[in-house]
């Protein structure tokens, strides 16, 4: 996670100095958040901002003698609006006490997997017998450390709808019926498929691939919460480290069809953002799992 310390403005500071901004969080906390473990164990969480809508998270837990132990810290962005209202489910990660999500969302196609932000309201209701929880919904952000800015892809009415036959409203009703085992439904995507292929494989020999990839949304790495992406740019901002100075660009993406923000430091972004332009980059994603007001 340390890596990603850059894209909320402490791209030069020492292991001394994240040492220190880290007590500072415990100390100057703004948001915070207790569950209890067990008898002897409380798990805790605090959190700070250093520039607008982004900062740190430090997690630990507090024993019998109200002392705090530091397990783990994370930088965070939070994203605005809601990403899927698509069900969500949570797995605690192998390593350390914290939770990966997994969103399924038929928009993507493949199920998004998503580092878990807000981890305390889920071990509260874990602990209290409440999951799963219905009425759940998801806002995606990410942290990258790398990315750049891409001019928008020209596109001709017709071939828009050569290339897209279907909206997005009637692909997902097809992919929802075809993971019911839909025949016809199999068959129409499969269709739509090989057309799109063909279409592609003609193109690519004479045109780069960025003139044909609208936008993506695809794994990286072997990490599984880190998405290599090109979306399309619908808002871009800029707010400053306060104690750094250091300039980062919280950029509005739509990107097949799930719409989140990333934030990078500007020092790590090639190129000038600006509405309808496309940024390509690497992502940590993060996601917010939005609880109903009446379960937390």
């Amino acid at each position: 996670m340390h890596r990603y310390l850059r894209a909320i403005g402490f791209s030069k500071k020492n292991r001394k100095e994240i040492q220190d901004i880290v007590l500072d969080c415990i100390q100057k906390h703004q948001r915070h958040g207790y569950t209890l473990i067990d008898d002897e164990t409380m798990a805790a969480e605090f959190s700070r901002e250093y520039a607008d809508s982004m900062g740190l998270s430090v997690c630990g837990t507090f024993d019998q003698e109200d002392k705090f132990h530091l397990e783990y810290y994370f930088p965070y962005l939070d994203g605005t609006g809601v990403t899927s209202y698509e069900d969500i489910s949570v797995e605690k990660h192998a390593g350390e006490d914290s939770y990966a999500g997994v969103c399924d969302d038929l928009k993507v196609g493949i199920s998004v997997i998503f580092y878990v932000k807000n981890r305390i309201p889920y071990m509260k209701a874990q602990a209290s017998g409440r999951l799963p929880i219905k009425g759940t919904s998801v806002t995606f952000s990410g942290l990258s450390i790398k990315g750049s800015v891409l001019i928008p892809l020209y596109k001709p009415e017709n071939e828009q709808k050569t290339m897209n036959p279907f909206d997005a409203n009637e692909r997902a009703k097809l992919l929802a019926a075809a993971k019911n085992g839909d025949e016809e439904a199999i068959e129409t995507l499969t269709l739509e498929d090989m057309d799109t292929y063909n279409i592609i494989s003609k193109r690519i020999k004479n045109e780069d691939v960025y003139s044909i990839v609208d936008t993506s949304f695809m794994p990286y790495g072997v990490e599984c919460d880190q998405y290599s992406v090109i979306g399309d740019i619908m808002a871009f901002r800029k707010v400053e480290n306060h104690i750094t100075g250091e300039e980062i660009y919280i950029l509005t993406i739509c990107c097949n069809d799930l719409t989140f923000d990333v934030a990078i430091n500007i020092i790590d972004l090639f190129g000038e953002p600006q509405v309808g332009r496309r940024f390509k980059g690497v992502i940590w994603l993060q996601g917010n799992i939005n609880y109903p007001d009446d379960e937390m």
